[in-house]
């Protein structure tokens, strides 16, 4: 749990930016992407299609980390002012990279679910020394980059906090300013109708989303979760962790 001291340094000049425009059942606008787990990239891409109609778009591989993924953009198309750049990432493991560490767990998945999720708060090393003068503990920000099927390079930087809050919490990305963002060519057809947590205990993590600006709706619950709907020509989604 946050101290007082720290949660006023970050909801201070610690992490003072631009304020966030959010509505209660909207998506926050700080999210970047969400992650839907599977054992099977395969499996995962026929899911969603099964209950979208939308069929994901292969994206490629992640070298050392031993997953590959399929993208479906989150923006809604009349509503793209209102929309951020923001997209479905299924993710599963890469079978051309045995032995690699499976860090979401996902050889162990019996049916998809939400993984994580990734949020931009701009500049990540500005960010990084925000969190560190307010003693928030994270790695990075550390650079990675895929080959998409047409040879085009994506780099980007991550940053990961060392309390996630048991996966609720995001981790945080900033593209190449010379990067395509995933979104602009995904499959469309899709937008992300509302995201939410829930947790058994509301106001502690009201307290680190509201520290770190991330204007995501919080919903008491039994047991931690992420959970996103996700709208397809009339046809919901709904996903959880």
């Amino acid at each position: 749990m946050l101290s007082r001291r720290t949660f006023l340094a970050l909801t201070g000049s610690a992490l003072a930016g631009p304020s966030i425009s959010w509505a209660a059942g909207d998506a926050p606008a700080m999210l970047d992407h969400i992650l839907l787990g599977c054992s099977d990239l395969d499996r995962g891409i026929e899911f969603v299609e099964k209950h979208t109609g939308v069929p994901a778009a292969f994206g490629g591989v992640h070298p050392g980390r031993g997953t590959r993924n399929a993208l479906i953009s989150l923006g809604e198309p009349s509503r793209e002012e209102l929309n951020p750049r923001r997209y479905l990432e299924i993710i599963a493991p890469d079978p051309e990279q045995p032995g690699v560490a499976d860090h979401y767990g996902l050889l162990k998945l019996t049916e998809p679910r939400l993984v994580g999720w990734a949020a931009h708060p701009g500049d990540l090393n500005e960010f990084a020394s925000r969190l560190r003068k307010a003693s928030i503990a994270f790695d990075g920000p550390n650079p990675g980059s895929r080959k998409r099927p047409d040879g085009l390079l994506l780099q980007w930087k991550t940053l990961n906090l060392k309390n996630d809050l048991g996966g609720l919490l995001p981790f945080f990305i900033e593209w190449s300013a010379d990067t395509v963002h995933p979104s602009v060519d995904a499959t469309r057809g899709c937008y992300l109708a509302r995201f939410g947590l829930l947790t058994p205990d509301p106001e502690k993590l009201r307290s680190a989303v509201t520290a770190m600006g991330l204007g995501v709706e919080i919903v008491k619950n039994d047991k931690p979760q992420l959970r996103a709907t996700i709208s397809c020509a009339g046809r919901e989604l709904v996903l959880t962790s």
